[in-house]
């Protein structure tokens, strides 16, 4: 039998205590929430499934328990990550305060990954990062039995759990065979957590983890400082820059595509305008991406441009923005990816155009997929919650909180709030289009057979635009040529994206031919009214550049004086050395509100110092007599 060194013995009662944990690690002295209940909960052995949201601190639920436990001679934390990425920043940001921790995956050499099984298996590891498929292979759990019956497996944290769910937005089938924890390991806690959860994914998570007996923790899903702004998409480029320059000039933001080739020239085209953009999807070399999102993560005031292959896990906390130039497939989505932006609870921004053509994309792909009738029955549901929230004519947060089951009220801080849309009566409207599309299917016209046709078509027609297609089928001669020429070509296509949006109206084949759908009679008959926002732009002003900051200074240091500022200045270029020499993200070092605190409170002394938030008794004696020289040159 192999001889493992003996593990850390127990250490005395008051050392266990999560506050204290809290305050000497992580340097807060109070937990935010439900982070308090859950780490008693999880730290005295029981399950738990968290729903919290991007930025509401779901790390310190399973690390300060994991901290406790083996603190407490409960041996090893292992945590189910799905990338990379975020193992290796998480460890590093443990490493930075104190808290023995590694990661297992293929970026490990041989050696390197031997040595953590050793450290592993010695229980001198607290917390051990890896895959799903690395945790549930055979050999791995005959390592995690080992430690089982020497006492030394204190608890699994099981990250991104909606991973594990058909109905989420990001099913990894990986996930599925996480249910051995459960058989194999019966005594030992689980906490299984995630920002975003509907009530079908909730039950596939509590279902597929074995989570029956589990604990479910439930906070608000409202990210306040992040400003909610969709807008109908005209030319999407144009949009995007003049948002960027309007809004965000030289601050970092996360702009989304739905394809990887719309990625590339995206990206290109920003840079072409001058703006520091960079690409990121699966399609890329896998040293290409880890090299852009390295320069993400480290670098200020960089734009990334990617399909949704980037952002779990991504705790860069000064992302200014999350743009997104095509629709999502669901509100989940969409919550997830915009929740990357304002991680430090300063102002941020969610932008979205979208148009007719997503609506269409959007159905087509899940009418046109594989799955079984009762998945695309609820992925339309999902669909159809997110294209209302985006039709909305009222409070944008109240509709996003509500899909989660969450009661608010009107925000004061979304597009709609801000600058009210003006909305009109389009049912008239919506049955002269659907009674040109029925006669398209009715009279071929000119000896040509009934046929469908596109949006464009069907516009001219209603429009009554005498073009060389109309005249070839005749249609200028049908009863709804020219009915619709007191709107606009705008006014129309939304007319037509809230059809298509609820069904009335499904594109078919190749070109996008429009087809009625059963529900298209109640319509037609007048029986369903269709009530639309005035398709418009924001007003300037109306967003955050009315309020925003002037020149480059972090918002967390915004209300600084003058001599704070240069302080404040002095200690950023500091830690931007610190976290090259040490290879991290700078914020892994120091958040920019614990600077801007150091800044404001100039403290003297190290014992000073240590009443900052965010230093902790590691960080205080790593760099604290590095940090009072800093402050006093300044």
């Amino acid at each position: 039998m192999t001889a493992f060194p003996p593990p850390p013995r127990p250490v005395p009662a008051a050392a266990t205590d999560p506050t204290a944990v809290l305050q000497e690690v992580f340097g807060y002295t109070d937990f935010r929430g439900e982070q308090r209940a859950i780490v008693d909960h999880v730290a005295g052995g029981g399950d738990a499934l968290v729903l919290m949201p991007t930025g509401g601190g779901k790390s310190l639920c399973y690390q300060v328990p994991a901290i406790v436990r083996h603190r407490a001679g409960q041996g090893v934390a292992v945590v189910v990550s799905p990338l990379i990425a975020l193992m290796h920043d998480q460890v590093g940001a443990l490493d930075e305060v104190g808290v023995h921790a590694a990661f297992l995956n293929s970026s490990l050499t041989g050696e390197e990954a031997q040595q953590v099984k050793r450290e592993m298996m010695s229980g001198r590891l607290v917390l051990l990062y890896a895959a799903p498929e690395r945790v549930t292979n055979a050999g791995f759990i005959a390592m995690l039995e080992s430690l089982q019956e020497r006492g030394l497996l204190s608890l699994f944290a099981i990250d991104e759990a909606h991973c594990v769910s058909q109905w989420g937005h990001d099913f990894r089938e990986d996930y599925l065979n996480l249910t051995v924890l459960h058989e194999r390991f019966p005594g030992v806690p689980r906490i299984a957590l995630t920002a975003t959860a509907d009530d079908h994914t909730r039950a596939d998570i509590i279902e597929r983890l074995q989570l029956q007996e589990a604990r479910l923790f439930i906070s608000s899903f409202d990210r306040p400082n992040i400003r909610y702004t969709i807008v109908e998409k005209d030319n999407a480029r144009s949009q995007l820059l003049r948002f960027i320059r309007d809004e965000h000039e030289g601050e970092a933001g996360i702009v989304y595509c739905a394809s990887r080739k719309k990625v590339d020239e995206t990206a290109d085209w920003l840079k072409a305008e001058g703006i520091a953009a960079l690409p990121y999807h699966a399609g890329m070399e896998a040293d290409t991406r880890r090299r852009h999102q390295d320069r993400f993560l480290r670098e200020e005031g960089v734009v990334m441009v990617a399909t949704i292959a980037f952002g779990m896990g991504i705790d860069k906390p000064d992302v200014r923005f999350v743009a997104h130039l095509d629709l999502p497939k669901n509100i989940e989505s969409y919550y997830q990816e915009t929740g990357r932006a304002g991680r430090d609870g300063e102002p941020a921004e969610a932008w979205m155009v979208y148009g007719l053509a997503d609506v269409v994309n959007q159905r087509r792909m899940i009418d046109d997929g594989p799955a079984g009738e009762e998945f695309k029955r609820i992925q339309r549901g999902k669909l159809e919650a997110l294209l209302a929230l985006a039709e909305a004519h009222d409070c944008r947060r109240v509709r996003l909180l509500s899909y989660f089951g969450e009661a608010s009220h009107a925000c004061g801080n979304c597009d709609n709030c801000l600058n009210p849309p003006q909305t009109w009566d389009a049912t008239e409207a919506a049955r002269k289009a659907l009674s040109c599309i029925y006669r398209f299917r009715q009279h071929g016209g000119n000896g040509f057979a009934p046929r469908a046709f596109g949006v464009a078509h069907l516009l001219d027609v209603l429009r009554g635009k005498r073009t060389d297609k109309v005249a070839q089928y005749g249609h200028d001669r049908l009863s709804t040529f020219g009915v619709g020429a007191d709107l606009s070509e705008a006014q129309w296509r939304g007319v037509l994206r809230q059809l298509v949006a609820l069904g009335h109206l499904r594109a078919e084949g190749e070109y996008n031919t429009l087809e009625l759908t059963d529900s298209a009679r109640a319509v037609l008959k007048g029986d369903v009214p269709i009530v639309l926002r005035e398709a418009r732009e924001p007003v300037k002003g109306s967003s955050r550049r009315s309020g925003r900051r002037e020149g480059k200074v972090p918002a967390a240091a915004a209300t600084l004086d003058a001599q704070a500022q240069e302080r404040f200045a002095a200690l950023k270029a500091w830690r931007a050395e610190v976290a090259r020499e040490h290879n991290l993200p700078a914020y892994v070092v120091f958040h920019d509100a614990t600077l801007a605190e150091m800044a404001r409170e100039q403290p003297g002394s190290l014992e000073a110092l240590s009443h900052v938030a965010g230093v902790g008794a590691k960080k205080l004696e790593a760099y604290g007599r590095e940090i009072l020289r800093v402050l006093q040159a300044g």
